[in-house]
């Protein structure tokens, strides 16, 4: 599978991706830089996490308008898979590509810490190396995360099963008290109708490396590659 990794004037967790996709599991990863917009052969794209231009008027409001963008929703009309992470997750709800928005954490307050999620759909190439309601512990950082979106946008997201991750206790149980940023639903992650496109706040590409002793996150990757 070959992957892009879009690069944003801002973007951190570029390298991080490209670490796991071409250093961990030997596949064809390019970095593309946001002016760029010839993407048609690539398989799979992503749009890292970071601060693209800053996050000035919001996350992802800047990032819309780069060219790169008609490229990516394009990519994603035809059927091809996209992944946001983190930043890339708000950029695909200000461009249309996901429903809802991400908005200031509950409490106002940049969170870094590590979270607990549960799998609610492993039928998807995203997550078929995982079990059905499977447990998994993914880093977060962020200072907007919390999912947001009208009552008929969270119906339906709920009855299609396009919620991928939700966060939970290590249990599994969904309560308040482990949803970290207020997020509608605990939603941490989900895809569009079709499943080609994927947002998440959670980093896969943070717990990926067995040198780490952090590897839940490899199920993703493991998951899209051998789809």
């Amino acid at each position: 599978m070959k992957f892009g990794i879009i690069v944003f004037p801002g973007s951190n967790c570029d390298r991080d991706v490209a670490m796991v996709t071409q250093d961990l599991f030997k596949q064809p990863t390019r970095m593309i830089w946001h002016q760029e917009t010839n993407i048609d052969d690539l398989d799979l794209i992503v749009i890292p996490g970071g601060f693209s231009y800053g996050d000035y008027l919001r996350c992802g409001a800047i990032a819309r308008f780069s060219p790169i963008i008609k490229s990516v929703i394009k990519h994603a009309d035809q059927g091809k898979y996209v992944l946001g992470i983190c930043n890339g997750f708000q950029i695909l709800t200000e461009i249309g590509l996901l429903p809802g928005a991400l908005i200031r954490n509950r409490d106002l307050h940049f969170i870094c810490d590590r979270s607990v999620l549960r799998v609610e759909n492993n039928a998807l190439p995203w997550t078929k190396a995982y079990h059905n309601q499977q447990v998994i512990t993914i880093p977060i950082a962020h200072g907007e995360g919390r999912y947001f979106a009208d009552q008929d946008t969270l119906k339906e997201l709920e009855d299609n099963q396009q919620v991928l991750f939700r966060y939970c206790n290590n249990q599994g149980e969904i309560t308040q008290e482990s949803n970290p940023n207020g997020s509608l639903n605990n939603i941490a992650g989900i895809v569009n109708k079709k499943g080609n496109i994927l947002g998440m706040m959670p980093h896969p590409e943070r717990a990926s490396d067995p040198i780490l002793k952090a590897t839940d996150g490899r199920g993703l990757f493991e998951s899209i590659i051998n789809r």
